[in-house]
């Protein structure tokens, strides 16, 4: 079986015969040794000997001879952010402040698909303690994007998006603060979806905010997505595409449509012409958001709790903290400022991080809900990212229409008001720019709405064109050479 199976294709093959659990993961294994140039693992689960397969894969193996499915994820492959425990494997967070720690539990998130019989093969590299989106990880190396290999993956989520784009895994898990699950989705031209926050379970998670964070799944569809949703949440498994026919989706132009790429502006326009073709209500709109009152939010919330949550991780686990030890160790130079900066007298106060969390968040979430509510939307639409992947190490500053513009500003414009409220949210590939990079479309749905957004992204994504596996042949080629 070829690896670039979507995640239900592998399911099914594993249930008819096609192929065995054990054959599964050793290919995956022999794939991701060959392509270890991508940066995508920070922990590769160890290779098992010929007729001598671990356990777990044992038992799937023998539960699906014997058509004994009582899981609905046996024999499949997952691979797991570095800030997700997964027990016996090391959980670092991308950071050699945490190396060599190995948790002996697993997250709930992670227990619930290992439960369902899911395989883990290994822990994905990511933005050093989440804070930032490039991957650019001076402690386990950069992230590299499968389809241009001298260009990020986007993070933090990087190292799976980038395994699951590169056939690496079907699926996997990442995390979400400001868009860590859905820009690198955007960027590697797979779908990552964000729950709405709090319906996840996030013990066991190397968080940085408790307010913002949530786990989420990463697959290469919509539909695998939902089906990792459904087996932590509880969900039933079938969920079919919403009829298009009829939804009013909101285009909020203030914002969200402005300073685009001409390439990333013309494939969304695309977009809404596909949609409106197949019925959909496509209404103008306008959030009332301010963009610089909803940065400071966010960013006040992010920085306020990040010290307070890694403490409290640590100590789950029987760990001593100390911040400046911690920040001594960190090695990528913009999160060891980040952490020098909550060290110092510069760290917002408390009295900041009051007003944001009792008076600015709620303002924007009911923003959010009397824009759903005034135009009667199912959901919002607009481009992921404004531009596509950058080049590794433009981790301050991007060219964007002739410009200089701030890295992670600019990333993480359209997909961060959203984490800041809260709201599920959920990115589609919807093509590549001239030169092969992925571009990624990006739904937004009302608090609480998951499985129906997930519906609609089903169907909306069953219009768009397909995505093409890059055209990585060896260490030295990845879609484009970097020469």
């Amino acid at each position: 079986m070829k690896p670039e199976h979507t995640l239900s294709a592998v399911r099914a093959a594993l249930r008819d015969g096609t192929v065995a659990a054990t054959q599964l993961a050793d290919s995956l294994h022999q794939r991701a040794q060959t392509y270890a140039w991508l940066g995508a693992y920070t922990h590769l689960a160890p290779q098992f000997k010929p007729n001598q397969p671990p356990a777990h894969i044992k038992t799937a193996q023998a539960a699906i001879k014997k058509e004994a499915i009582s899981g609905a994820l046996l024999g499949l492959p997952l691979i797991i952010k570095d800030n997700l425990d997964v027990a016996g494997m090391p959980t670092t967070a991308g950071s050699t402040a945490l190396a060599g720690h190995v948790p002996q539990r697993s997250c709930t998130a992670v227990q619930r698909l290992l439960d369902a019989g899911a395989v883990v093969m290994g822990k994905a590299n990511m933005h050093e303690l989440s804070f930032g989106i490039t991957s650019n990880n001076a402690a386990y190396g950069p992230v590299r994007n499968p389809y241009a290999r001298d260009r990020i993956p986007g993070g933090s989520s990087g190292g799976t998006a980038a395994a699951i784009a590169a056939r690496l895994v079907p699926a996997g898990l990442g995390s979400d603060t400001g868009g860590s699950l859905r820009i690198p989705a955007a960027l590697c031209g797979i779908v990552g979806f964000r729950p709405t926050t709090g319906r996840w379970p996030s013990d066991g998670v190397v968080k940085i905010s408790s307010t913002r964070d949530t786990v989420g799944p990463m697959a290469h569809t919509a539909a695998d997505c939902a089906l990792l949703d459904a087996v932590v949440c509880g969900e039933p498994l079938d969920l079919f595409p919403l009829p298009l026919k009829g939804l009013r989706i909101g285009v909020p132009r203030p914002l969200f449509w402005q300073n685009l790429e001409p390439q990333m502006a013309q494939a969304a326009e695309g977009v809404l012409v596909v949609l409106r073709q197949a019925g959909v209500v496509l209404v103008q709109c306008d959030t009332g958001m301010d963009d610089a009152a909803c940065v400071q939010t966010g960013m006040t919330l992010a920085l306020c709790e990040a010290l307070p949550q890694l403490g409290a991780y640590l100590a789950g686990h029987g760990l001593p903290f100390d911040a400046a030890q911690v920040a001594a160790r960190i090695a990528s130079p913009d999160v060891k400022g980040i952490f020098a900066m909550l060290l110092s007298p510069d760290a917002p106060p408390q009295a900041a991080y009051d007003q944001a969390l009792q008076v600015q968040r709620p303002a924007l979430q009911q923003q959010y809900a009397d824009c759903f509510a005034h135009h009667q939307l199912d959901a919002l639409i607009f481009p992921t990212t404004p531009l596509a992947a950058a080049h590794i190490a433009e981790d301050e500053t991007v060219q964007l229409n002739g410009q200089p513009v701030p890295t992670f500003l600019t990333f993480t414009r359209n997909v961060g008001p959203g984490s800041v409220a809260g709201l599920p949210g959920i990115s589609l590939p919807m093509g590549r720019t001239t030169d092969g990079l992925p571009m990624g479309i990006a739904l937004d749905g009302a608090a609480g709405s998951d499985r129906r957004l997930l519906a609609i992204a089903m169907a909306v994504q069953a219009l768009l064109p397909p995505m093409p596996a890059p055209g990585m042949t060896d260490d030295r080629a990845c879609g484009r050479d970097d020469r």
